[in-house]
């Protein structure tokens, strides 16, 4: 390992060998270059196996990438021992193993999103449940938090309102799973967490005393039953390095929990503790704007984030009307970018929500812009794929229900609901699978003749490719697949452009399946249907994103863990970013948005735009919209605004300070820097008001309470409903005023408890 490779606190980290070591790791640090070094350390000088290292990502993509790394250090055989994935195609592999401890066959299926919903909707109308009272999202929503704070059915339900039906539908959700041979995602972590911490299963031990090292990436983004996992397998040696940032932990809605990071020391008092705080990634003037938003958080651990590179351009903020402005500024400034010899690949479009890309996306297309949106249609959530998907699942896991179901008349073969209903029905009364009934279809009485001879033609369809699928390749069963059930010649017979791009798709699935086969091969393995499927169950929106030369629109939360030239950090109003509203300032919302602000800026290395607007179409409705808060944190020196040249309206959540960007600078203000733009300063504004430039809103500058020539489409604030826009107003002894809040609907309010919003 040469010296130059890393600075002082990385090389510390880097040999650091036994006990329990944590690594907080600000944005752009070399995180994963310390990881690798230290991974290549334990190998080639301490003599640790390989295969008995676990490397724990959060992206496949980014075990991919460690891979790539330690085979260029270690040798591709060597790198190909070691243990790296995510937590759940480590514990796919795990369970594949080991899951018949906890009642999996080697051929259990993962479960997408579709696929639960599918099961779960099957129980509600099975046991006549209302599925406007327990809403399939709602309820899968519930299961799923059970799940990753570790609970079984029988806990927990006091913390829902009807917990105790919630707990009832969970009971028979994971009946329904276990009789299908199938997991949910959070059953992989769970059910293995569930094998470690079951004394009498000697599997436990036996998965243990694989590892004799485990290294956890962005430790700060684990849930409950994911530290309860980790906890397990190093109870032994306590051989654990974790490396995370509290500052990026942004994913407390999947379960996630910063208090895993925060609270490490206390359950590990023995841990070394190093920080990385120097950024390699980015210019001074973002990483002094990403600190300076950070800053004011009330529970990040203290750091210091510093960059030796250069002041680079200034941040600018651009202030428009409308989101089709904001959309033709971002078209704008990408074909800027693509002259100027920026690769559109290197470009970036965030957005907070989903909803706002519809606008963007509107005008990359009108000006002739290719784009890809992370995040949105996935290849294998096209019906045509999950179609073929769930052929070759049943012929893997005959007891996969939901996948028969999908296909049993796709394409048409003639087996209608009602038949579905009583081979379902007869399959419940006989505690059968489905695939089981179809065998004995020629007994169920309350079906005709055709119906039966139907379902047993199926059947033995099913039943024929299963047995060719012992001597076919993947790929060939899957050509195989497509000729038997008629799928391709349904497709053919449609002669429609729509059916055309259907069939390309398959290819295009055939093509998935030919390269995985070839990298099984390279790596010295025999290609399996079951490693196929496993690997398309887990493969997410960043392991599907492209290099191909064309703009990234993302939501920012899928931003993490990428970088880019440009980034355009669009929709920065109050309510969109921080989203709706947050009154407390003590509030976790609040604090979690303002790290997801943190993750946005430092994904940018060169250039950082932000845009906010003043009326804002969205949902039906018009918002609008005041400069985000986050806007206000950041370092005077280090940004330009353009709108209509006043300074823009700003809200302090500690008193504005050149100080964090002097940090970033290691030292030297970038105000200072020969070419750094030269700003007005603001008005004087107490920490913690809020100031609204009246010139660029054109609102007036009197006081709700007392303009009363207030008109439809003013924007005014209540202490209780937060922000909102004026409906109507009436006149009386004291004006009153209809006015829409988010969150709240239509609310008629007196005039003296608002004020100008």
């Amino acid at each position: 390992m040469s010296a130059p490779e890393l600075n002082p606190p990385q090389t510390e980290a880097a040999l650091h060998t036994q006990g329990p070591l944590l690594v907080f790791a600000g944005a752009g640090s070399g995180k994963t270059r310390v990881i690798t070094y230290r991974i290549a350390n334990l190998i080639a000088r301490e003599g640790v196996a390989p295969y008995r290292i676990l490397a724990v990502t959060f992206t496949n993509r980014a075990a991919k990438e460690m891979r790539e790394r330690l085979g260029r250090l270690l040798g591709e055989s060597t790198a190909r021992d070691i243990w790296a994935g995510t937590f759940h195609a480590t514990c796919a592999k795990l369970l594949r193993q080991y899951g018949e401890g906890v009642g999996l066959s080697r051929s259990f299926v993962i479960y997408d999103a579709q696929d639960q919903r599918s099961l779960l909707n099957r129980i509600l109308k099975e046991r006549n449940y209302d599925d406007k009272r327990f809403a399939p999202k709602q309820v899968l929503g519930w299961i799923h938090k059970q799940k990753q704070e570790a609970k079984t059915p029988d806990d927990g339900s006091d913390d829902h309102p009807l917990g105790e039906s919630y707990a009832t539908l969970y009971r028979l959700y994971e009946k329904q799973l276990r009789a299908c041979n199938a997991v949910d995602f959070e059953d992989l972590i769970l059910r293995v967490s569930q094998i470690l911490s079951d004394p009498k299963n000697p599997d436990g031990d036996r998965i243990r005393s694989r590892f004799e090292h485990v290294l956890i990436d962005e430790f700060q983004d684990t849930n409950a039953v994911q530290y309860k996992l980790m906890r397990s397998l190093v109870d032994k040696h306590e051989n654990l390095c974790v490396v995370g940032d509290d500052d990026q932990s942004i994913y407390s809605w999947r379960g996630a929990d910063v208090r895993n990071i925060l609270g490490f020391q206390r359950d590990f008092p023995d841990a070394k503790v190093v920080k990385l705080e120097q950024n390699y990634r980015s210019s001074a003037h973002i990483v002094g704007a990403a600190l300076a938003v950070i800053a004011p958080s009330r529970t990040r651990e203290p750091k210091e984030l510093w960059t030796a590179n250069e002041a680079g351009e200034p941040i600018e903020v651009v202030g428009l009307q409308t989101e089709r402005e904001e959309a033709a500024l971002v078209v704008s400034y990408a074909k800027q970018a693509q002259g100027a010899g920026i690769d559109l690949n290197e470009i970036a479009v965030f957005y907070r929500i989903n909803a706002q890309s519809r606008v963007l996306e509107e005008a990359l297309r009108a000006g002739n812009l290719p784009y890809q949106v992370v995040g949105g249609m996935k290849f294998f959530d096209r019906a045509e794929v999950k179609d073929a998907l769930a052929y070759l699942r049943v012929i893997d896991n005959p007891k996969s229900d939901v996948d028969l179901l999908r296909i049993i008349n796709t394409p048409a073969r003639g087996i209608g609901d009602s038949t579905v209903d009583k081979l379902t029905t007869h399959a419940a009364f006989g505690g059968l699978s489905l695939t089981d009934a179809l065998n004995y279809a020629e007994s169920i009485s309350d079906l005709s003749a055709a119906p039966r001879k139907k379902l047993a033609a199926f059947g033995k369809m099913l039943t024929d490719l299963r047995a060719k699928s012992i001597d076919l390749s993947p790929s060939a069963l899957l050509r195989e697949v497509l000729d038997a059930s008629g799928y391709n010649a349904s497709l053919r017979a449609e002669n429609s452009a729509e059916a055309d791009s259907r069939i390309e798709n398959l290819q295009e699935l055939y093509g998935s399946l030919r390269d995985f086969e070839a990298e099984a091969e390279a790596a010295g393995e025999v290609p399996s249907l079951a490693g196929f499927l496993e690997r398309v169950s887990l493969v997410n929106d960043i392991d599907n994103m492209e290099n191909a030369s064309r703009v990234t629109l993302m939501t920012v939360h899928s931003a993490k863990g990428l970088e880019f030239n440009l980034v355009m950090l669009t929709g920065m109003e109050e309510e969109m970013f921080p989203y709706r509203g947050f009154d407390g300032r003590n509030d976790d919302e609040l604090e979690e948005e303002r790290r997801l602000a943190y993750v946005a800026i430092t994904r940018a290395r060169k250039q950082l735009v932000m845009t906010h607007v003043q009326r804002r179409q969205l949902f039906g409705t018009t918002r609008m919209g005041v400069p985000s808060r986050f806007i206000g944190n950041l370092p005077h020196g280090s940004v330009v605004h353009r709108a209509t040249g006043a300074p823009p309206p700003r809200y302090v959540d500690q008193p504005s300070s050149g100080g964090y960007a002097a940090k970033a600078l290691h030292g030297s203000h970038p105000w200072s820097h020969p070419h750094a733009p030269r700003k007005t300063a603001s008005p004087p504004v107490e920490p913690g008001e809020r100031f609204v430039d009246r010139e660029f809103f054109d609102e007036g500058a009197s006081d709700v309470a007392e303009a009363p020539s207030l008109r439809p489409g003013s924007p005014v604030f209540h202490e209780r409903f937060g922000r909102g826009q004026v409906r109507a107003i009436a006149s009386g002894n004291e004006p009153v005023v209809t006015a829409f809040f988010p969150g709240w609907g239509e609310k008629k309010v007196l005039v003296r408890f608002l004020t100008s919003g």
